[in-house]
């Protein structure tokens, strides 16, 4: 068994456990693995060892790496901060988008999604901890974005996304998480029908299921360490 493998098998297993002290069923909870600078390779072995979500922070790496595995049958989610120059790449080449997180945005993906391509699937990026370096409009600014979103074309809004600030115990890791649960309840109650709650990493994936993540975004856990190679951009 390789290394990436055996780590793959260790994170099923956590959300397996995860779940079950939660009172839910694994699987409803997707495992989207996140190969941010690590090269192709570390994909193919993880997709040989059955995965196959991949979350991607940076344009052209992504976009090259899924050039590079097309004949995998791989699924491609950008999860980064995405600048608006940037888009029309990203609208042809990913399934997913995790980080929208202002209106244009949303526009310029869904006028330049290619028409023989099915929507693509976006969240809504909230920053839950009110932090000045994080991407991710406001809880309130949240309801307004996510009903202006759902409204364009070529683009299907599936849920919301967040990434808290750091913490160690488990109850301050669950707060944050617990403010994005109710936001996503408050807009499914309003009609919407969202379905995917973006949330939870190698350090804090088990706060994230019992607070209702439908789709943990887990790279250190399964690839290692990592240090961003010099001249990559978002």
């Amino acid at each position: 068994m390789t290394f990436i493998s055996a780590n793959l098998q260790a994170v099923r297993a956590r959300i397996r456990q995860a779940a079950a002290a939660a009172g839910r069923d694994a699987e409803g909870i997707d495992l989207l693995a996140v190969s941010k600078t690590m090269p192709a390779e570390a994909v193919a072995e993880a997709a040989a060892a059955g995965q196959r979500a991949f979350g991607e922070n940076y344009v052209q790496e992504g976009v090259d790496k899924a050039r590079q595995l097309a004949g995998l049958g791989l699924e491609w989610h950008f999860i980064g901060p995405l600048q608006s120059n940037k888009t029309r790449p990203v609208a042809e080449t990913f399934a997913w988008v995790h980080s929208i997180d202002r209106l244009k945005l949303a526009e310029r993906l869904s006028a330049q999604r290619p028409a023989g391509l099915p929507p693509l699937n976006v969240c809504v990026q909230v920053n839950v901890s009110g932090e000045d370096t994080k991407s991710g409009c406001t809880l309130e600014e949240a309801p307004a974005l996510c009903r202006a979103v759902a409204a364009l074309p070529n683009l299907a809004l599936r849920g919301l996304m967040a990434i808290p600030a750091p913490a160690d115990e488990a109850a301050a890791q669950r707060e944050p998480l617990a403010r994005l649960r109710q936001l996503f309840e408050q807009l499914n109650r309003e009609g919407l029908a969202l379905d995917t709650l973006s949330m939870g990493m190698s350090h804090d994936l088990e706060a994230a299921v019992m607070e209702g993540a439908t789709m943990v975004r887990i790279g250190t856990a399964i690839f290692g360490e990592r240090k961003k190679p010099q001249g990559l951009e978002q």
